[in-house]
């Protein structure tokens, strides 16, 4: 077992015993079981898949830095979304939204956060996708 904690800047997100986390970091997707080799890396807006027991839970996860030593996995990510906190119409209204200030071409600071705001419901619908098929 890896003892696993998901923290943000505003919250504890997760503090348990896991089997295996998978994650996305800038070289691509790892999944990090227990006597892992000792790893510090970073992360990028994507996917974290916890499993325990057999089950998974997933989380919709901003940038941030995964470290392990083996039998500690600490995940320090900018935002992090349980799935049961995400609601898969407001998701979708966000990305319309987003879609259309990229369409309008404003400044480029307002593109810039239009893209963040697409990257971060496109993972969102990316979580709710995986809920759905394992339904």
């Amino acid at each position: 077992m890896l003892q696993l904690k998901i923290i943000t800047p505003k919250r504890l997100v997760l503090d348990q015993e896991v089997d295996s986390i998978s994650c996305e970091t800038v070289d691509g997707e790892i999944t990090i079981l227990p006597r892992h080799t000792p790893l510090l890396t970073l992360l990028t807006t994507g996917v974290i898949t916890v499993k325990t027991n057999k089950e998974e839970e997933y989380f919709s996860a901003g940038n941030g830095y995964v470290e392990t030593d083996g039998q500690q996995v600490k995940i320090l990510i900018s935002r992090a979304m349980d799935q049961s906190e995400l609601d898969e119409k407001t998701i979708i209204e966000v990305k319309n939204q987003a879609e259309e200030l990229l369409q309008e071409q404003k400044s480029a600071e307002d593109r810039q956060k239009a893209f963040a705001m697409l990257r971060r419901a496109t993972v969102d619908l990316k979580v709710i996708k995986k809920l759905k098929r394992k339904i």
